[in-house]
């Protein structure tokens, strides 16, 4: 079943086009990746699904809704949650505020607990810091957090916006598994990231957005292999 389709899709930012005519889909219980370069229109994506940045042509379904303009909050209501480029944590509170800040849209507030227990189970780090401000946690450990805090929403679709930039190594790879975790558990993700390898390799589906157009599409698997996609976002020549 197809969870989010953008037809036809266009954002600019005043007179200048970051995205043109943009047509994806993300089924339900995929994995699909947004790869490309700096500028390329991933982001302003993502701010499109969100309700963050208006379309200015096309629409944006969602669950079979047209969600095209309707507001932000009202679509984090439908189940659309996103972790934003910075992580954009709130530094002056804990961590367990940043994580009840995730669930302040939601009506069966009885399963809090039960969410939070997932989220603790996901991140355990949380747990142990879970009365310190978020403004004093390690990159690493905000970026949890960030995802930690959209998971509070209950989304049926979770976007990320480079969940790994900035981030040591080891914290890359435990990001990345978590990912996957989520995903099994049942949330469908859109991914945006400039670590190709990582994204792909954990994809379902992607596309190669290229100044604000889709160039390429395929599984993880098939552009993993793609000689071209290897010489631009994976160092291999």
């Amino acid at each position: 079943m197809t969870l989010l389709e953008l037809a036809g899709v266009s954002v600019h930012y005043g007179r200048i086009q970051a995205v043109s005519e943009l047509s994806i889909t993300v089924e339900e219980g995929e994995i699909v990746a947004l790869i490309g370069a700096n500028g390329a229109g991933k982001s302003t994506t993502m701010r499109a699904i969100s309700g963050i940045r208006p379309v200015s042509a096309g629409r944006v379904v969602f669950d079979g809704e047209d969600i095209t303009r309707l507001r932000g909050d009202l679509r984090v209501v439908r189940g659309i949650s996103q972790v934003p480029e910075g992580r954009g944590v709130f530094p002056g509170m804990t961590v367990a505020e940043n994580l009840d800040m995730g669930a302040y849209a939601r009506k069966d507030r009885k399963n809090l607990q039960e969410d939070l227990d997932r989220v603790f189970e996901l991140f355990p780090r949380l747990l142990e810091r879970r009365t310190q401000a978020g403004g004093t946690l390690s990159g690493g450990e905000q970026q949890m957090l960030a995802i930690g805090r959209a998971l509070m929403a209950k989304p049926k679709l979770l976007l990320l916006d480079e969940p790994s930039m900035g981030l040591a190594p080891q914290f890359i790879q435990q990001i990345f598994r978590i990912i996957t975790e989520i995903n099994r558990q049942g949330t469908t993700v859109l991914l945006v990231e400039q670590n190709a390898q990582q994204a792909l390799s954990r994809a379902h589906r992607a596309y190669v957005l290229e100044t604000g157009r889709i160039t390429r599409t395929g599984t993880g698997r098939e552009l993993l292999a793609d000689t071209s996609v290897k010489e631009a976002y994976l160092g291999v020549a």
